[in-house]
């Protein structure tokens, strides 16, 4: 919701350029709306509790002889969007793809390469895949690099030219040509992904658990993606002098003073982790208070060390359960204190939904804990994310179908993969269509849409 103040005897103007249609409510007074280029052609708009919708592209002023409040709630507010996607080398896909800002739905038979395009997108936009941990397994059978290209936008008006480059084992991120860092190349764009395999966030083990909030927390703050990373090799460090100790090479004495400087990165980068998870958790709760399907859906962050002592002063806490547990953590060879052993956990209708619920309520728990997610990114930066959403009828029914897609509709780029293109006939006016054959996505006009709708194209 936004508000608008109009002073008296003054004009509060308002260019809609990257809006869609507004729906203004006024507030006490009714405002006088007219067209900035159009001044004498004024046009009185919203009489006591009705509401009127003004123009895409046109800038307004508001006239009141009285101080008066105009609330502007917004229908729609799309500024950041996927314009193309260019693909070599990348799996089965070929070609160069320009796509709508509102709603895409890549439609075609079972492997054909619909799935692809989601993942090429996911990686332009993420630098990551969301089927493989290894990137160089998108490369093409018998070649030794992959790219994907595509051209972005967001609300500031300017395009960024975004490509990755995938060998054998590296990755490389440019932006506009120049070659930048991924912390840098990941606040260029965002974007939340509903897949099969990310059904594992509500009914797999806790590592899903704990990539989703660091997804989330690095959508709000990009640096956060090297304090995981640093992290994660610190973890993998002091893993390897455990394992030493566990077969005789190091003493436990020796062990602990060469672990020492770990366990001191462990302790500031896991407060880090720990407070940032937190405080993530804290804002995907507000939000689950208001979700699209009105499910009685509840998350709680859960430490590894909740019952070991005072969360609050988790550097001090953690601290000395390092020190404490290190001859477990060399019998075991492993680190056993610190957030990356971390969960939440999902409750639906105060039942863990991993134990307890249905695959139905599973889908759907996802579903709501990714528009959560969207809602959180959009209070931090006022955009919406781009929303990847694969096989959506295989893992929705019809009516949350339908419902999600109206929400969406205004807010996200989306792009949707089915096997089953008449399933959307009613979105046709509002979606841009895509027909994936043998790894191209071939865009099907109005009139080729209506001549299939006849039954005249296959």
């Amino acid at each position: 919701m936004v508000l608008v103040k109009v002073q008296t005897l003054q004009r509060s103007v308002i260019n809609l350029s990257n809006y869609r249609p507004w729906l203004f409510r006024k507030q006490n007074l009714p405002p006088t709306l007219s067209r900035i280029n159009h001044l004498p052609r004024k046009k009185s708009f919203a009489r006591d509790g009705s509401s009127a919708r003004i123009s895409l592209g046109h800038s307004y002023c508001f006239h009141s002889s009285l101080t008066a409040n105009v609330h502007c709630a917004c229908a729609t507010i799309r500024t950041m969007f996927l314009r193309s996607t260019e693909v070599n080398q990348f799996r089965n896909l070929a070609g160069e793809i320009t796509w709508g800002d509102r709603l895409n739905i890549l439609y075609g038979d079972n492997g054909q390469g619909k799935t692809n395009w989601l993942e090429a997108i996911q990686i332009l936009i993420h630098a990551k895949s969301f089927r493989t941990h290894h990137l160089h397994e998108t490369v093409a059978f018998g070649q030794r690099a992959a790219l994907v290209r595509g051209t972005a936008h967001r609300g500031d008006a300017i395009d960024r030219e975004l490509q990755v480059s995938i060998h054998q084992n590296t990755r490389q991120t440019f932006i506009n040509g120049k070659r930048e860092p991924v912390s840098r190349y990941l606040a260029q764009l965002h974007a939340v992904w509903f897949t099969a395999d990310e059904l594992e966030v509500v009914r797999g083990g806790p590592e899903a658990r704990r990539n989703f909030l660091d997804r989330g927390v690095t959508s709000l703050h990009p640096p956060y993606t090297q304090t995981i990373s640093t992290y994660n090799k610190v973890i993998k460090q002091k893993k390897r002098l455990l394992e030493q100790a566990l077969d005789g090479q190091i003493r436990l004495t020796e062990l602990r003073e060469q672990v020492a400087p770990w366990n001191s990165q462990i302790i500031s980068l896991g407060t880090q982790i720990h407070r940032a998870r937190t405080r993530y958790v804290t804002l995907l709760c507000e939000a689950l208070e208001q979700n699209l399907f009105g499910d009685d859906l509840m998350i709680r962050y859960v430490s590894s060390l909740e019952s070991k002592g005072d969360l609050a002063n988790y550097d001090q806490l953690i601290a000395d359960r390092l020190d404490l547990r290190l001859e477990a953590e060399m019998y075991a060879g492993a680190c056993l204190i610190g957030p990356h052993r971390d969960d939440f956990e999902i409750r639906f209708r105060h039942r863990n939904l991993r134990s307890f619920g249905s695959s139905g309520q599973q889908r759907s728990a996802l579903i709501t804990l990714d528009l959560a997610a969207i809602s959180v990114y959009y209070s931090k930066h006022q955009e919406y994310p781009v929303f990847l959403i694969d096989d959506v009828d295989a893992e929705l029914d019809g009516s949350r179908i339908e419902r999600l897609l109206e929400y969406l509709d205004g807010r996200t780029q989306t792009f949707v993969t089915t096997s089953k293109r008449n399933y959307f006939e009613r979105f046709n006016r509002k979606a841009n269509f895509y027909e994936v054959r043998e790894g191209q996505a071939i865009p099907q006009t109005a009139f080729s849409r209506q001549l299939m709708r006849a039954g005249n194209v296959s």
